[in-house]
């Protein structure tokens, strides 16, 4: 049963907006929405309508299906027909097999009736697109090489149900987050809008697409795809390649060494691709910038070299003379209008909070989009021409701004961090404390580091669930963080993660413990990742804390460079290797900052929490951990999830993963 407020039984029982379209008129956004399944075992989408108004209030909203199958991440064909992914059955006679988790690209007719299958991709399709304006619709779909097209389904169940099983490589990577790689290689193909004229533009295809990012031409000509080989430093180089969808001939528009592009995005009138450019640094991790390539000439541009931020264009204005772009702000995500000709950008939006899955509405009627904020989790948003205030268009999770604003307070502040720097923080506290009572905190340290903590909803990290649960809640933004200069990224490049980050975590412990709401004898410091690596080393450094809850964390960070996914990136990150070619000090230096290191100052009881399936950061980190606690009898706990990776996400997990460290927390205080 749900307690008051925002349990983890509600949390998990809210529906999920994942993805919004806007129909070609503009008179109407779907969107893809996941909800828990029958069995309440797994989430599955459903896509709804929302009418689009620029009145204030909010719009109608109907759901379009709601089945048990999945169906999302929905694309408007140019005449209004719906498009969308789904694993449904093209009939009620087909039988249930393996078959039945393959996506497929399905269409929902513009004057409605049922939707019917457009494709039949042997392994299923994992994106889709139709151009804007033309008769045209591009797919990315996995194929095993070596085998005949009429063969594919066979040969994969085959292999799935009997083998072989074995996996061959011949470089890094082999594994990503939760999965090895697998022979599959995704490849485009090219269909007419009704689904019939299937060609297959990248029939060479092996590594390159495994993790693209592409657009479709708005007049179909031409697909703007990520193409990615093996760089100097042993991290993929990632190149823009443009794809003429008549010819299938190829051409690279930008390519560098140590560089890699992402996100490309058309302009409405086809002669210009916007897209983010990074080159990766020994020295500094760098900032990725805002480019533009002229198609025709191939003359291509950093759109604002001086912005120091770390844009993400999210659509272009209709006459294609301007750009908006997302960016981390101080602790927000607000939404940029940047001009073309010279790179002039402002903010659009007025509003606190965070923006996403940003478009542009026919005829200069706004922006539509979700938006997210600490009180309520993403819904669509509308900003009328003219205005800078979003108007929420519908409450589709189930939980209210007017709900989270009566459940919790936020207030932001900076205090002095180390050397001098101003370190931003969120504290979340209850609307309403008992006789003014003093609360305990949690201290949740964000992952990355090159991430932030924003005024925005976090499904895995939701600070309203302790909220609900009695306690407040301190978000800091430490050395690494986005939104706040390069030069406050670069404070947590290299080997120094247990030094600038550290201090200006502790800066914020000493400002949370002197504000009268909060009982400065009952701390709890928490995060995941490289949040979980930072609760280690204050696990080490400082007895501050009742209790250390500690998720997906490093430990020992000489021998986990051998054993992530990205060890190159590691290596790039850490400006070297533990064996630096030879040298007889390398793997001491290399381990400076390393929490096992000082593992016998550890005296606070410690929850590890890691999924077995975490490529990323794997469970040896904290089975390690866990054993050098248990060794220097430091009171511990081991939670462990063989199903899941560097997040916890089935439903049934999700309210354990909050169940077990809260009761562990209040325990220990």
């Amino acid at each position: 049963m749900s307690g008051p407020g925002l349990d983890a039984e509600r949390l998990v029982g809210l529906r999920r907006v994942a993805a919004i379209a806007v129909a070609p008129d503009g008179s109407w956004a779907a969107l893809a929405v996941a909800r828990l399944d029958a069995d309440g075992a797994k989430y599955v989408h459903d896509l709804w309508r929302v009418e689009l108004s620029s009145r204030a209030g909010r719009a109608a909203a109907v759901a379009l299906s709601d089945g048990p199958s999945d169906d999302r991440m929905p694309c408007f064909r140019h005449d209004g027909a719906l498009g969308f992914l789904s694993n449904r059955r093209a009939s009620q006679e087909a039988t249930a097999d393996a078959d039945d988790e393959r996506a497929q690209v399905w269409l929902l007719p513009a004057g409605g009736g049922e939707p019917r299958a457009l494709t039949d991709e042997p392994l299923g399709v994992s994106a889709f697109r139709f151009a804007r304006d033309a008769d045209c619709l591009v797919v990315q779909a996995n194929v095993l090489p070596g085998v005949a097209h009429d063969q594919q389904r066979a040969e994969a169940q085959a292999r799935k149900q009997h083998g072989p099983s074995a996996l061959h490589y011949t470089q890094m990577p082999v594994r990503s987050w939760d999965h090895w790689l697998a022979q599959a290689a995704p490849h485009f193909f090219a269909y007419d809008g009704e689904g019939g004229g299937r060609r297959d533009l990248t029939p060479n295809a092996d590594r390159e697409h495994l993790e693209a990012e592409w657009d479709l031409a708005p007049d179909g000509s031409a697909l703007a795809v990520t193409s990615s080989s093996p760089g100097l430093d042993r991290l993929h180089d990632v190149a823009l390649v443009l794809i003429e969808l008549a010819s299938g001939r190829a051409h690279t528009l930008d390519e560098g060494s140590r560089t890699s592009i992402a996100h490309p995005l058309w302009s409405p009138d086809a002669t210009l691709i916007a897209y983010t450019r990074h080159t990766r640094m020994a020295a500094s991790s760098g900032a990725p910038e805002l480019w533009v390539c002229e198609v025709d000439t191939g003359k291509r541009r950093a759109l604002a070299p001086e912005w120091d931020a770390h844009p993400l264009p999210q659509a272009w204005t209709l006459d294609s003379r301007a750009l908006y772009a997302t960016a981390d702000q101080r602790g927000h995500v607000p939404v940029f209008r940047v001009e073309i000709a010279d790179g002039a950008h402002q903010p659009v939006l007025d509003a606190a909070g965070s923006h996403t899955h940003v478009s542009v509405l026919p005829e200069q009627r706004g922006l539509v989009g979700l938006r997210h904020r600490f009180f309520h989790p993403p819904e669509p948003f509308l900003l009328p021409p003219g205005t800078a205030t979003p108007v929420l268009l519908a409450e589709l999770s189930g939980f209210s701004a007017a709900e989270g604003e009566a459940l919790a307070r936020a207030v932001a502040f900076t205090v002095p961090g180390g050397g001098a720097q101003a370190v931003h923080t969120f504290v979340l506290t209850p609307r309403e404390r008992a006789n003014d009572a003093r609360l305990p905190a949690l201290v949740w340290i964000h992952g990355g580091p090159i991430a932030q903590w924003a005024d925005g909803w976090h499904w895995r990290w939701n600070p309203l669930v302790p909220i609900s649960a009695g306690f407040a809640v301190a978000l800091p933004n430490p050395r690494g963080s986005t939104g706040f200069g390069q030069a406050f990224v670069e404070g947590a490049w290299g080997n120094t993660w247990g030094a600038a980050s550290y201090e200006d975590v502790m800066g914020v412990v000493d400002a949370i413990a002197a504000r009268p709401e909060i009982d400065a004898e009952r701390l709890v410091a928490m995060g995941g990742s490289y949040g979980g690596y930072m609760t280690n080393w204050i696990g080490v450094n400082s007895e501050r804390f009742r209790a250390l809850v500690t998720h997906a964390s490093l430990f020992a960070l000489s021998s986990f460079h051998a054993t992530t996914d990205r060890p190159a990136f590691w290596s790039l990150m850490m400006r070297g290797t533990p064996w630096a070619d030879g040298a007889s000090d390398a793997h001491a230096a290399y381990d400076r900052y390393s929490p096992h290191r000082g593992i016998a100052r550890w005296k606070t009881p410690t929850l590890v929490i890691h999924g077995e399936r975490d490529y990323r950061v794997p469970i040896s980190e904290a089975l390690a951990l866990f054993e050098a606690l248990q060794a220097h009898g430091v009171e511990s706990e081991l939670l462990v999830f063989p199903d899941e990776h560097h997040w916890i996400q089935k439903p049934r997990n999700i309210r354990v993963w909050y169940e077990r460290w809260l009761e562990f927390v209040r325990r220990h205080l």
